[in-house]
């Protein structure tokens, strides 16, 4: 038997050590890119989560806008929800504009090579895709800052990008439970923006997901004991006309809270049976068979897959009091419902995905090997070089098929909001949430209005 050449031994190491440096680099996921800012919101210190963020996104301020080149854009999304959170609503407005541009542009960017990537590594080598409810929230979070900032022109503008990505939930049926506070918001942008038929629109398309009782007494005052539509009429019922504020000398107030994490997208490992298991019925005969050969040699044992961890404080009740006095909030969105519905209906389809991953590795690797042997005849040397060029196809795949754990990581899992007529003057407000308590004083003139947030993601 002849020794492998220096040359075969150098290139065999060189690839060896390749997909060894391809396990070190690939075997953290997006999940590790947000780590420590998450643990720094569990802390309570939002200044700390963005200056990780910031880190991450490679700039040196929360004023400065990155490159959003690969997956920024989700970090980006990320920084503008603590922003907000820390009551910079246009850093967090400029933030969540920018991120949602972005994450457009890769939404319509699924060309032969994320493909490639899809199915030979992982869903994370592709152009990344938000599911809907993260393109629905990106303008209703949004919203909430101009509103906030009481400029009801750059909340309609909002509002407008929002109906297109109403429209696309419709026509595909996808979450479309998120579909109401954001109806909700936009029609109180119209409204005070003084469009009075655009906000009877947004309240009517917001009624069809929910029934906001808050709303009984706006659309009082905008419909003045007239009919407008089902949903609208029944939740005004025989209330009659109400006084507009300009009229009663009233002023409003609308609160929103924010409160919880959405549940994150983590790495997990199932035996591969458990797996076969189950996507019983998906799986083609043949696929099952391969796994199931691999399986009983030893080949394969495990499969990795994300999943969604656990829940961060979405179950909290949030207060409100006005001068004092305790007010109702109402439930707005429950986001992380609709974010376990949305992934039990795809897990199957994740989990199908990274067992046809794991096999078109496995089938490098004995091609490589296979075309070696064959190049070198009966040559020992080169029979081992082919022996480990496989090894080594099969460990770099495996190393880069990290879980697609991207995802929104700050996205507050729930909402609530209250929304009260007033007289004009000066109102002391407090909010609290998950131990987080905000006082503001505002002052309304007659016919005057305010929208106060609080946002807490830990």
């Amino acid at each position: 038997m002849r020794a492998l050449t220096l040359a075969q031994r150098g290139s065999a190491l060189i690839i060896v050590a390749g997909a060894a440096c391809s396990g070190l680099l690939g075997c953290a996921g997006h999940e590790s890119r947000v780590a420590s800012a998450l643990a720094a919101l569990d802390r309570h210190a939002p200044e700390e989560a963005v200056a990780a963020l910031d880190a991450e996104l490679g700039v040196t301020s929360k004023d400065e806008l990155p490159s959003l080149a690969g997956d920024n854009a989700l970090l980006l999304l990320d920084r503008g929800t603590v922003l907000q959170s820390m009551d910079d609503w246009k850093g967090s407005a400029r933030d969540l504009g920018a991120a949602d541009k972005a994450i457009d542009v890769l939404d319509l960017s699924r060309g032969a090579s994320a493909d490639l990537g899809k199915y030979l590594f992982s869903d994370s080598a592709g152009a990344y895709r938000g599911p809907a409810y993260e393109k629905l929230m990106v303008n209703t979070v949004n919203l909430v800052n101009y509103l906030a900032l009481a400029d009801t022109t750059g909340a309609r503008v909002e509002a407008r990008r929002l109906s297109v990505m109403q429209k696309y939930v419709k026509e595909h049926d996808e979450e479309s439970g998120l579909l109401g506070l954001g109806s909700y918001l936009a029609g109180f942008a119209f409204e005070k923006g003084g469009d009075r038929d655009e906000a009877l629109s947004y309240y009517d398309e917001a009624l069809r997901h929910a029934q906001y009782a808050s709303l009984r007494d706006p659309l009082r005052a905008l419909t003045q004991g007239k009919k407008r539509s089902p949903g609208i009429d029944a939740l005004v019922g025989d209330a009659g006309p109400l006084k507009t504020l300009d009229e009663s000398g009233e002023a409003e107030l609308l609160i929103v809270i924010g409160f919880g994490r959405v549940p994150q997208k983590i790495p997990k490992r199932i035996p591969i049976g458990l797996a076969l298991t189950l996507v019983a019925s998906d799986i083609s005969p043949d696929d099952r068979a391969q796994a199931n050969e691999l399986a009983a040699k030893g080949a394969v044992t495990w499969v990795n897959f994300p999943t969604l961890g656990p829940s961060r404080g979405g179950y909290s009740v949030p207060t409100f009091s006005l001068d004092g006095h305790a007010q109702t909030l109402e439930e707005a969105l429950d986001v992380e419902a609709q974010v376990r519905a949305a992934w039990e209906k795809n897990e199957p389809t994740i989990i199908l995905s990274a067992i046809t991953r794991m096999l078109t590795r496995m089938a490098a690797g004995a091609i490589t090997e296979g075309t070696t042997r064959a190049a070198g005849g009966k040559d020992a040397g080169v029979a081992a070089l082919g022996l480990l060029l496989g090894l080594a196809s099969t460990v770099a795949l495996t190393a880069l098929d990290t879980p697609d754990t991207r995802g929104w990581s700050t996205l507050p899992a729930r909402l609530a909001v209250a929304r009260v007529r007033v007289p004009a003057g000066e109102h002391e407000i407090t909010l609290g949430a998950r131990g987080e308590r905000k006082q503001v004083t505002v002052t309304l003139e007659k016919g005057g209005w305010a929208l106060v947030p609080l946002m807490t993601l830990h």
